[in-house]
């Protein structure tokens, strides 16, 4: 079966990182929560997308005549 050099890449990159923390959930998202506060970070935030109205009878798997 063929294997995917990205895929093997990145699972082993992530075995790598979880190893550090003895693939502890709470320890791996403290270290996240630890680099994303440090200086030279730049984060990024866009405005709120305003939402698009649909009337009813367009939504998928409506119908135009069925009762409210």
């Amino acid at each position: 079966m063929w294997k995917d050099p990205i895929v093997t890449e990145t699972r082993q990159l992530r075995e790598q990182y979880a190893s550090q923390f003895a693939h502890s959930a709470d320890a791996i998202f403290q270290d996240i929560l630890r680099r994303q506060i440090m200086p030279g970070k730049k984060l990024v935030s866009f405005q709120p997308r305003k939402p698009v109205l649909v009337p009813i009878a367009a939504q998928p798997g409506s119908r135009g005549d069925a009762p409210r």
